[in-house]
């Protein structure tokens, strides 16, 4: 156990908040426990000081390959004053305080130390066993787009993704589709607004049209609600005594499983144009991050699994739940092209990830390393 947290401890100093990521280094680190205890692993960069991790114990190819993954940069501290330095752990009441700690080095961990304590004990396995540890989550999920991209998962059978659930067990969650909208008017004096065009009263147009009439062509999903829309960022503007002749808007679209983005880009460009027929207004839409929804069926056996094993060592019943954020398993559901069963679990909480003071449970982080252990033997067995 003290070994378990030392390595939790070590993860946690290291800093590999991303920009710029440096998670060359996370990988290092655990690529040292793992070959120190016999696990073959390579490091692949990406860019300067930014790399992947792949390992693999090796099964003896009856089944599938189960995969265990999750992210090792983080977002940075923030502005607010933390009460504990955010790089030099903190071990206080059962809880380790570190930035990453529940989001996610947490589950990153303890996805390593279930790996290795299965190489220890040397069980023989039906299919392999692989940790894929990426970069980018956070940003771009550079890393997840690089494995896919040197093709490693094709033999894939099922993911585990070790992502904050409260070692819970998520079966779906949000997509996310971010556009920038771009305003364009004209330039004039501000005390003759008609010589101009008003690019913010114009996006002002677009923002109002977006609430009111803009409708999801979906149903509520059971576990994650429904579709949400957020306008999150908005700039424009020169000068107070000026018409504005540029406004840039973004928005942060959270879809539900079976909706498809590209429809709703479409809807957005219809009403943009009909907004441009009836007036002076002119607009560019970008692309900014496009993410699908991503669920696995409640009746997969792969699920049922994870939910059986997860109430038989802790002792209650497990409720499926889904989460509104967002994972690598958007990229890798898109990207393998492939249907294969998986879920979130991870000893993080949710609720105070890229938040200040972030803190993770020892014992849930504990509690995860057997839960991995268990069902990965279940598994591959």
């Amino acid at each position: 156990m003290e070994k378990q947290i030392e390595f939790l401890k070590e993860l946690l100093n290291t800093n590999s908040v991303n920009p710029p990521g440096n998670e060359e280094q996370i990988a290092k680190i655990i690529a040292k426990e793992l070959n120190e205890n016999g696990i073959a692993s390579t490091i692949r960069p990406i860019e300067e000081n930014r790399a992947y991790l792949i390992a693999k114990l090796k099964g003896n190819g009856n089944k599938k390959s189960l995969v265990f993954s999750g992210h090792m940069d983080t977002v940075p501290p923030g502005d607010i004053p933390w009460k504990y330095k955010p790089f030099e752990v903190q071990e206080i009441n059962g809880r380790l305080y570190g930035r990453g700690a529940s989001d996610m080095k947490g589950g990153l961990a303890a996805l390593t130390m279930a790996m290795v304590e299965i190489a220890k004990e040397g069980i023989p396995l039906e299919g392999d066993l692989i940790l894929a540890a990426t970069a980018g989550e956070e940003v771009d999920s550079l890393g997840a787009k690089a494995v896919i991209q040197d093709g490693i998962l094709k033999n894939i059978g099922a993911m585990i993704i070790g992502e904050p659930s409260s070692n819970e067990i998520f079966i779906s969650h949000k997509g996310a589709l971010w556009l920038e909208v771009i305003s364009y008017g004209k330039t004039a004096h501000g005390s003759m607004p008609d010589k101009g065009i008003n690019a913010i009263e114009n996006m002002n147009s677009l923002i109002n049209i977006l609430h009111n009439r803009f409708k999801f062509k979906y149903k509520e999903n059971n576990l994650l609600g429904e579709p949400t829309l957020n306008i999150s960022i908005i700039s424009g503007g020169i000068r107070t005594n000026m018409v504005p002749n540029i406004c840039k808007m973004q928005m942060d679209i959270r879809t539900v499983p079976g909706q498809n983005h590209q429809e709703i880009i479409s809807d957005i460009k219809f009403l943009i144009k009909e907004i441009e027929k009836n007036s002076n207004a002119k607009f560019e839409l970008k692309i900014l991050n496009n993410l699908i929804a991503v669920e696995t069926s409640m009746d997969d056996p792969f699920v049922e699994l994870a939910q059986s094993t997860a109430d038989e060592l802790f002792n209650y019943e497990h409720k499926f739940k889904g989460a509104k954020y967002y994972t690598d398993a958007s990229t890798f559901v898109s990207g393998l092209k492939t249907n294969f069963p998986l879920f979130i679990y991870g000893p993080g909480e949710e609720s105070i990830a890229h938040q200040a003071n972030e803190y993770i449970e020892i014992s849930k982080y504990l509690d995860a390393i057997k839960f991995y252990k268990k069902i990965a033997l279940r598994y591959l067995k």
